[in-house]
Formats: structure tokens, sequence, C-alpha cells
């Protein structure tokens, strides 16, 4: 992605034709009332299925009310997320700064921390020099002897955690704590953090979490890391969180303490969550394709093959949080008014029969095209991707040459999913390790 101008036009004000008080469904000039997204995120790929009948970028409404846009499409959206007349900073967030977005709102995380993520331009560049410097591929390269002995440990474990039908939630005691000890021994984050670090974390990518809730969680999460970051500053450590606060660039710049917070929170969540819901997925796909699976232990495939369309079919992230129009745009025949929150849906993109043929619903290891987006395109690319990559190529690996004949314990429809239509996996994953 080209960095959208260093200086981006401020958005329109109230009353302006370019603001977010444009009705979403006069400006697309459609007779479709927006698509009002459902916070528990239930069915997003059957929703998604309907929205791409209405087009490649849809109006739809977010909780509290407020106007968004959604692009669907896998073109459209490669495009869109390279886009010069498209940043990442809230100031462009038109509701927001009209102050139209009500206090506690579960998406104002994602458009206010202090970061990579929300940074355009120059102040990107900046912030995302610091953080390369600090996690370099020798620094991931480095963890995967971490990574294969964790990955033994949690297996070894994994039997006793059964109950006593042979059912153990696979989610719980293996998705879940392999990415989050990596990440948290990444940052030098203290052991006995972690389980409170993914309840937050949880609770600030759900949708539906209650705002008296959203907003507590976030003030404790920043708490927590600014406590992190005083440890790590007295005491440095070999850790990313220690060569972030020594981290300068040729000028002396460095990260501010709420860009620090904020660039660790950001890690802390991506981090475990995406890889978490990676694994996840890719084992309810190699147990729904027994047949996928019997040509990836005989070698026809790879293992990177399984993670790469794991990515595409059913990617961990769906509706991700925000970009902007700086000026008004038309995505797909779709007018989006200038300021207005747009999503990113990954799991759409990931199925378009236009990019991916007729057969773009169905998992299969050995498509050739496994191109996708779900890291994201451009300039905020995924900086974690090779690690969330090699941590679920060795959980898997290892995973299914521990247990060849690991089944799903209950019908795939009877999984909850997450609620939430930001993270797109299940909250449980109960399997029976020998079948």
């Amino acid at each position: 992605m080209t960095d959208s101008a260093d200086a981006l036009p401020a958005p329109g004000r109230p009353g302006t034709p370019e603001t977010s008080g444009t009705p979403p469904q006069a400006a697309a000039g459609a007779p479709d009332a927006p698509h009002r997204l459902d916070p528990r995120g239930r069915d997003q790929h059957a929703v998604n299925e309907r929205l791409r009948t209405r087009g490649p970028a849809v109006h739809v409404t977010l909780p509290g009310e407020v106007a968004g846009a959604a692009v669907t499409g896998h073109a459209e959206l490669r495009d869109f997320l390279t886009h010069p007349d498209v940043a990442k900073n809230a100031c462009h967030f038109a509701a927001l700064q009209e102050g139209h977005v009500p206090e506690g709102w579960p998406l104002t995380v994602f458009a206010t921390v202090e970061g990579m993520t929300t940074a355009d331009g120059a102040d990107h560049r900046r912030l995302r020099g610091l953080v390369s410097k600090a996690f370099t591929a020798r620094r991931v390269d480095g963890l995967r002897p971490r990574v294969e002995m964790l990955t033994a440990g949690l297996l070894d474990a994994l039997p006793a955690a059964a109950d006593e039908d042979g059912t153990v939630d696979l989610r719980q005691h293996f998705a879940y704590p392999l990415p989050m000890s990596v990440i948290c021994e990444l940052l030098g984050v203290d052991a006995r953090l972690r389980d409170r670090l993914h309840h937050l974390s949880g609770v600030l990518v759900s949708t539906s979490a209650e705002p008296a809730e959203v907003i507590a969680a976030n003030r404790e999460v920043a708490e927590l890391l600014a406590q992190v970051v005083g440890i790590r500053r007295a005491d440095p450590g070999d850790d990313l969180t220690s060569a972030l606060v020594a981290a300068r660039e040729e000028d002396g710049d460095r990260l501010s303490e709420t860009e620090l917070v904020g660039t660790l929170m950001l890690m802390i969540v991506a981090g475990h969550e995406t890889t978490l819901n990676l694994i996840t997925n890719a084992v309810r796909a190699l147990c729904a394709h027994r047949g996928q699976l019997a040509l990836v232990r005989d070698g026809s495939v790879s293992w990177d093959d399984v993670v790469e369309e794991t990515l595409r079919y059913d990617s961990p992230v769906s509706y991700f949080p925000f970009r902007y129009p700086v000026a008004d745009l038309t995505v797909g025949g779709t007018a989006i008014p200038r300021g207005t929150p747009v999503l990113a849906c990954y799991t759409a993109a990931g199925r378009d029969p236009r990019t991916y043929g007729d057969d773009a619903a169905e998992f299969d290891v050995t498509r050739r095209n496994k191109r996708h987006l779900s890291f994201g395109h451009g300039a905020h690319f995924c900086i974690g991707a090779p690690l969330a990559r090699m941590e679920a190529v060795i959980a898997l690996e290892a995973l299914f040459g521990r247990h060849p004949d690991l089944r799903l314990a209950v019908p795939e429809e009877e999984l909850t999913p997450l609620a939430s239509f930001i993270g797109n996996s299940t909250r449980t994953l109960p399997v029976r390790l020998d079948g």
C-alpha cells in the first residue's frame, strides 16, 4: 500500500454533503436499507453471501446506530486498502468527530488506540519503523525452538485435560495458550498476567460487550501494559518491549508513552487472538474434510498449504475496523461519503467467486490460488504474519502427528461462534483426541 499523503484533509463538518450525515442509502442510490451488522457475529459466511448479492461494497449500520460501510469483494478490497484517499487516523471519522458515537462504543479502541494501526503517512512510517527494528526476522526465527517446545508441552498435557468421556476443549487447552505464551514471552509480559490479558482482549474484540465493560477493559489493559513498560524500562531484558523502549529513529525520535502502550495493546490482541482463531479454524476444517487431512499427512501438500487455505477459506478476522475515505469515493459501484468508517471484510473477500472460482466456498488445500488478504495488504500489512504462520504450521503438524484420528466431539453446527463480527471462530472446540 502506498501511504496516504502526510497531510490529509480534515473530515467535513456537520451539515455539508460530505459528512456522515448523508443518508447512506441515498448516497449509494440504492433502494436497500443499510445492512445492520449483528453484534454477536452469527452466520457470518451466510451474511457475506447475502451481502455479495448487493455488490462488492455495501452500506452497514454499526452498533450504536453508527452509519458505516463494508468492502466485501476481493479485488475491490485490495484496491481500497491501498487507495491514496483512504486514511486510518480517526481524525477523519466524521461521526466520531461530530460527537455522534456513544460512550463505551464497542469499536472505540479500534478507532482511537494510538499506534501503527491508526496512523497515516510519515507518522505511520515512523511508528512501523520503530517496531520493525525490534520485531526482526531474526527475533521471530529465534522463537521457533521455543514454539516447538511449548507445543510439545501442551500436547503432553492434553489427555489429562479431557473429561470423563474423553472430550477436551482444544481451543482452551491448546489453540489459546500457545500463541498467548509466545507473544507474552516475546513482549516480556509476566505469565501471571496472561489469562487476565486474554479475558480483557476478548472484551475489546467483542462487538456485543456492554459499554461499561468496554470502558473498564480498555482502562485496565492500558494500566497493565503501562506497568509492563515501567518494569521493562527499569529492568530491560531480551524482549520486544525493552527493545521498543530503547528504539529510536536516526534523528532520535522515539515512541511516546501512549504510542508504546497502544502498540503493546495491538500486539497482545492481534498477536494471540488471530493465531488462536487460525489454529481453531484449521482444525475444524481438517476434521470436516478428512480427505484433505490425508493429503497433507501423506506429503501431497504441505502444512503451509493448510494454513494459507484456512486463511483464505475461513479468515480468523472477519470485519476489521476501520478506514476512512478523505474524499467521496465510489467502490464497486457504491458511493461511500467522506468520513465514513469502513470495514475490511476479509471473510467475504476470501470466498469471492470472481477471484477464486465457483468453488470459492470449498476448503481445498490443493487450490493453486491461495493468495488472500487475511493479513491485510500494503503498508499496513500485519507485521506479525510470519510469526502467526510459523506458530500455526508447528501447532497443526505436531497436533495431527500426535493425534491423527482427532475428531470433533459435537457436530460442527452445534459450535457457538464468537460473539463478535470482528473475530471469526468458535468459542470452544470440543474434540476427542483419538477419534
